[in-house]
């Protein structure tokens, strides 16, 4: 076999390699890999908002044995809490449920419910000096603050990556790649945001 047939050869067995590095190369370009990657950032960010919600849940136990021990006659508003917290503790939302508008419209009743009752809670504690003076009522405060930034963030975060992800799919070129390859992955549900700053976990009042 001569030289020149031996490099033709060689050239005839490399070229499906080049044609499907070129083709690989143009087609992530061009974007095909935005709609399931943008979809992993919305259940990234999910997870976050879950996260902030749930160490809250985690804090209400020691809150409310702290201002059990300073205000007892108090019941009614312990109580809210505790129920409050056992709703919102009961609601999850795994990834499959995120594009349904049912649950997370539980999901983000029950947590206002929870904001409501740690703002009466919180109130109360303006009647009692003591316990407004208390360390761990005070540091229990001040790591509720934190984790409702943290909420507020979280929320933001995901409200950003549904509007990345939905808009994806209703553009071009994420329109086309959608009804080629990724039909089965629906537009995605958000929170509500009816009103100025309706992203934002409602605020705790500590004043």
């Amino acid at each position: 076999m001569d030289e020149h047939h031996m490099r033709m050869q060689r050239l005839k067995s490399t070229w499906p390699l080049a044609v499907l590095l070129m083709l690989t190369a143009f087609l992530s370009g061009c974007g095909i890999n935005n709609i399931p990657t943008y979809d992993e950032q919305v259940k990234s960010a999910w997870s976050q908002v879950e996260n902030q919600y749930q160490r809250r849940a985690d804090l209400i136990p020691n809150l409310v044995e702290t201002v059990k021990g300073f205000a007892r006659q108090e019941q009614e508003t312990l109580t809210a809490v505790v129920e409050a917290r056992a709703r919102a503790t009961s609601i999850q939302i795994s990834a499959d449920d995120l594009n349904d508008p049912a649950k997370m419209r539980a999901f983000e009743q029950a947590q206002g419910q929870l904001t409501g009752a740690l703002s009466r809670l919180m109130a109360v504690s303006e009647r009692y000096p003591d316990l407004k003076s208390n360390q761990n009522f005070l540091a229990l405060q001040s790591q509720l603050e934190g984790t409702e930034n943290r909420i507020a963030v979280a929320r933001r975060d995901y409200i950003a990556a549904v509007q990345q992800y939905n808009t994806e799919i209703r553009t071009f070129p994420g329109r086309f790649w959608h009804s080629v390859m990724y039909s089965d992955m629906p537009i995605r549900e958000n929170f509500e945001a009816t009103t100025e700053d309706a992203e934002l976990a409602p605020a705790v009042s500590f004043e």
